[in-house]
């Protein structure tokens, strides 16, 4: 699949391979995101919106307030750029749709800079004791 990814990538132009695979890597915490169980491709299925919502959560947690950068640097700039890679992807039958799905689904008003710069809250982990192992208050 990771050849696949590279040649769509490299065909269309406009976003580096490193924003297929973070979609890829995103998919599954953005599902848990929505506490969805079933195990069908239909009761897995994200709505446009949802799958924004698990990219930018996953973003967060991996890049902290430098993920509009990152995500810049890979050419998404703005959520309809989500929308073309996942339809690139179904497009190569590496992704899947359902018939209501729409690249308008992916026209949302949404400032990446001000999601994860401006808005940013620091998650520290919690503190573990010196000498127990065990987590201090």
């Amino acid at each position: 699949m990771r050849r696949a990814i590279q040649d769509l990538a490299r065909k269309d132009g406009r976003y580096r391979v490193g924003a297929f695979e973070f979609l890829f890597e995103s998919l599954e915490p953005a599902i848990r995101l929505t506490k969805r169980t079933g195990d069908s491709i239909t009761d897995r299925h994200l709505s446009g919106q949802e799958l924004l919502t698990g990219l930018c959560a996953e973003a967060s947690r991996m890049f902290g307030p430098l993920a509009a950068h990152v995500w810049n640097s890979w050419g998404v700039r703005e959520p309809l750029d989500w929308g073309n890679i996942v339809f690139l992807l179904v497009e190569k039958g590496l992704l899947s749709r359902r018939e209501e799905d729409t690249l308008d689904d992916f026209r949302l008003d949404m400032d990446f800079e001000k999601a994860f710069v401006t808005e940013y809250q620091l998650q520290l982990p919690k503190q573990v004791g010196p000498s127990t192992g065990r987590e201090t208050e």
